[in-house]
């Protein structure tokens, strides 16, 4: 069973972390990107897995 991680998610444009999330803690696998709103940028832009 692969356990669960607390990643947070930083804006790609501002640098923003501004959602936090889980995922799998599974080796190779690669960051989780998604497409999500910035309240910064106030659009909507790709954040990319941070610490």
């Amino acid at each position: 069973m692969a356990t669960r991680v607390p990643v947070s998610l930083a804006c790609t444009a501002c640098g923003a972390r501004n959602y936090k999330t889980t995922r799998a803690h599974r080796p190779g696998v690669q960051a989780l990107e998604l497409k999500k709103y910035c309240k910064v940028c106030k659009t909507h832009t790709i954040h990319r897995e941070t610490k």
